[in-house]
């Protein structure tokens, strides 16, 4: 049997609060190996907060627990700091929702994307300019040269998004976190991101998790899809079969969606149940 690229097992995250401990995730179990596993959910399901435990970007007053957290081999549970530089960016690496909040606004796309690389090869800022450069082309970006010596302030939303994916994907990680990646983006933006992702992952056979609000998009776009609810995984399916979900909250969620061409006196509501959170 092939060993999975990431396993969880019983992963558990707590907040101190005023009013005691406030459980983030509970119980959370799941492997992958170099596929596209989608993770949908409303907002506060604990979708992020999942990409995060496995990243080792917890810090106190979180408390984060779990039977395993093994990716590659790796336990991810007894890494040091010096161990986590090692492995994030360089073997797992994640691209944020909003490019205008993670790209340096002082420092030139150009200079970003070998930073990333240099960090975790050793080379010249020759051959780190020519592999940006590559990768620059690699995502699609039309005039390289242009967006090579251009601050982020001056560069498109989908274009910033472009060079986010060039960053994280330049010191070719084993593993890609996309946490909506193309929510701030139109739809037309929104198609060209992804096609760029799936080329990019499908090409290095990498792993990706896939962080969404949007339903019918991990359902055309991801091989298996994660449900959660309120710190829990209720249902795993595959992607395919998004529409045949068995789990009373995920169908509660297909039917909140609306369609186009389809007339509704009004839209379904949830009808939430204390044996969710069980």
């Amino acid at each position: 049997m092939t060993q999975p690229l990431l396993s969880v097992r019983n992963l558990n995250v707590t907040f101190d609060g005023p009013r005691g401990p406030v459980s983030a995730l509970r119980n959370v179990s799941w492997s992958m190996g170099a596929e596209k596993i989608g993770i949908v959910g409303e907002s506060g399901s604990g979708k992020t907060i999942s990409s995060r435990a496995i990243l080792g970007l917890l810090r106190p007053p979180a408390r984060v627990e779990a039977e395993q957290m093994e990716f590659d081999g790796i336990d991810l549970r007894a890494l040091s700091n010096r161990q986590w530089r090692e492995v994030r960016g360089r073997r797992i690496s994640m691209v944020m929702q909003d490019p205008r909040y993670s790209l340096n606004p002082v420092m030139t796309v150009g200079d970003q994307i070998m930073e990333a690389y240099r960090i975790h090869h050793r080379s010249s800022r020759r051959d780190a300019r020519a592999r940006s450069f590559e990768m620059l082309e690699a995502v699609r970006i039309k005039d390289p040269d242009r967006v090579f010596k251009a601050y982020p302030h001056q560069i498109s939303g989908g274009m910033g998004q472009r060079v986010m994916i060039a960053m994280m994907l330049i010191p070719e990680p084993r593993l890609l976190i996309a946490d909506e990646p193309t929510s701030a983006l139109d739809v037309t933006v929104q198609n060209k991101i992804l096609e760029v992702i799936d080329d990019m992952v499908s090409r290095h056979h990498m792993g990706l998790i896939f962080i969404s609000h949007d339903l019918d998009l991990v359902s055309t776009f991801c091989d298996r899809i994660l449900i959660m609810y309120r710190g829990r995984v209720v249902e795993e399916c595959r992607a395919d079969q998004l529409h045949a979900a068995q789990h009373p909250y995920t169908r509660g969620l297909l039917a909140c969606a609306p369609r186009l061409g389809e007339r509704r006196e009004q839209l379904a509501v949830l009808d939430r149940q204390e044996a969710w959170e069980q």
